[in-house]
């Protein structure tokens, strides 16, 4: 059982790290030239950029439900 609850913190950590790092890659790509024109636009951020920041944030959580969970 010991292994089991470890390989789960090991898992949330990943996630935690990964979700971090795809909201990051979002917020980037959002600076970027073509997310500003389609912004410009449409007025709201392109898909891809959206994308990033929905699985960036779905990953966090489920990484932190993971980490924290006893």
């Amino acid at each position: 059982m010991a292994s089991s609850a470890s390989t789960m913190k090991i898992i949330g950590i990943i996630l935690v790290v990964l979700g971090a790092g795809l909201a990051f890659w979002g917020y980037r790509l959002s600076g970027g030239f073509g997310a500003q024109v389609t912004q410009a636009f449409s007025g709201s951020p392109a898909d891809k950029v959206m994308a990033f920041y929905i699985g960036g944030a779905a990953s966090l959580v489920v990484g932190l439900f993971l980490l924290f969970k006893k």
